[in-house]
């Protein structure tokens, strides 16, 4: 039996920017997504804090270091700057794999979307 369990997941940081006239997805700051372990292009879900909104969409890199976290395209529409967001990946795994596996879950600090040492 195969089961979808948490792979990822980045809590708690702001909307940096909502940018309505781009194809689509989620633009988040490098050092975030190699700390969560989340790569180009994989999906993710969005968990809006502020407003209530999920979605999913692909995550894409962004500037290493720099905070950025924007929602790109139609997704632009269920954010709005300085909204607080959680990010999360999932993955598909054996059953008793999955009874061992540790996900990648990190804490940045919520004013400036950075890692926290």
């Amino acid at each position: 039996m195969t089961i979808e369990v948490l792979k990822s997941k980045i809590h708690r940081v702001k909307v940096t920017q909502a940018n309505v006239n781009y194809v689509g997805s989620i633009t988040i700051d490098t050092a975030l997504m190699e700390a969560a372990n989340i790569i180009r292009g994989e999906k993710v879900q969005v968990v809006n804090v502020t407003n209530g909104e999920r979605l999913e969409t692909y995550a894409i890199p962004g500037e290493k270091g720099s905070g950025v976290v924007c929602l790109n395209g139609a997704a632009a529409h269920k954010a709005s700057v300085g909204d607080v967001i959680i990010i999360i990946s999932y993955a598909a795994m054996d059953f008793e794999e999955a009874k061992t596996f540790e996900p990648s879950v990190i804490f940045p600090d919520t004013a400036t979307n950075k890692l926290v040492k």
